[in-house]
């Protein structure tokens, strides 16, 4: 389902507030991380890659994506030992879906933009060996739907609007097993919402 205009506007507009948002991990995410010694990860929107520095530094071997070529360029030089691949998270190339990932990292932006949950299932079901894992820490839709007072301004049930309920179910069908999904009020730049509202959610899963 492709998401609305209205749906594609408020994404884009809680995006500027923020900023970019991909700078680093955050806090939450390298808790539950760990080591990662040895480890094959693909990170998706890995943005300006410092976030994949520090995947690397965990030990992980680590493979990067984002559809910025001009960031991609600049992490390209800063980091040359990690792999950095111009590709869309929702239709993944090729040589990345040949279940060689041990983990699969979706970070902050990367659902509010997708118009086919189901397909980007798929191409991580692809992408990771079996039991392999599978972490996206995102914001939470419900996040979406209110401006920065605090006022809905959207439908969470519109079709264009990927409730954590359509994303279990999609990877489900991908493979995976859910293990753990976890709801904040911060968001996933660490700012508080109020506590009524969620702001973040993290989700760990592993293929079946």
């Amino acid at each position: 389902m492709e998401p609305t205009d209205v749906n594609r506007r408020m994404f884009d507009e809680v995006h500027r507030r923020r900023g970019d948002g991909r700078t680093s991990l955050p806090p939450i995410v390298k808790q539950t991380l760990g080591d990662l010694t040895k480890k094959s990860v693909l990170h998706l929107h890995c943005g300006s890659g410092e976030g994949s520095a520090e995947l690397a530094e965990q030990g992980a071997v680590v493979t990067a994506i984002d559809l910025d070529e001009a960031l991609l360029d600049a992490a390209r030089e800063r980091w040359p030992s990690i792999l950095w691949i111009a590709a869309d998270p929702q239709a993944l190339p090729a040589n990345l879906r040949r279940a060689r990932f041990d983990l699969v990292y979706s970070p902050e932006g990367v659902l509010g933009r997708l118009s086919d949950v189901d397909t980007w299932a798929a191409g991580l079901g692809a992408a990771v060996r079996r039991r392999g894992e599978l972490l996206v820490f995102d914001d939470h839709p419900v996040s979406l739907c209110v401006d920065g007072l605090l006022r809905w301004h959207a439908d969470y049930f519109d079709d264009g609007i990927v409730r954590l309920g359509r994303l279990v179910s999609a990877l489900v069908r991908a493979g995976f097993r859910v293990e753990a999904l976890e709801e904040y009020p911060l968001d996933a730049t660490g700012r508080r919402h109020d506590r009524g509202i969620p702001g973040s959610f993290l989700l760990y899963a592993v293929r079946v």
